[in-house]
């Protein structure tokens, strides 16, 4: 799936123009803990959030997740996209709930989950 085929599925505005449109994501990750982003995610994954903040794109930096989108219809600062546009993050916003984000994006074939398992082996 790429980001165009993302921002179609969540009917979501594409804060950081068109160079992302085509890069493909293959996982996903909804949270709203920044720093359960940083111990679950894998890279190069979507991340879903409802935070509109810039410490969201600096995790999304550190983590080098492909693209950002904001839910529950919040909007990202100019200093967010900008940071973003800076260090090749697509930012997307949408107005459906996290919930029914992530549901969208797993019926339309991102069924893969952006978070690697953790502990002991069993």
């Amino acid at each position: 799936m790429t980001v165009r085929d993302i921002a179609a599925v969540l009917d979501a505005v594409v804060h950081t123009g068109d160079r992302f449109l085509d890069r493909s994501v293959s996982a996903a990750c909804g949270s709203d803990l920044m720093s359960d982003v940083i111990a679950f995610v894998k890279d190069e994954v979507a991340l879903l959030t409802g935070l509109n903040t810039i410490q969201a794109v600096r995790t999304a930096i550190i983590m080098d997740v492909s693209v950002l989108i904001i839910v529950r219809g919040k909007e990202p600062s100019p200093e967010m996209i900008s940071l973003a546009e800076d260090n090749g993050i697509a930012v997307l916003s949408t107005n459906l709930p996290m919930f029914l984000a992530c549901g969208s994006l797993y019926a339309a074939g991102l069924v893969r989950g952006g978070t690697r398992k953790i502990g002991r082996s069993e």
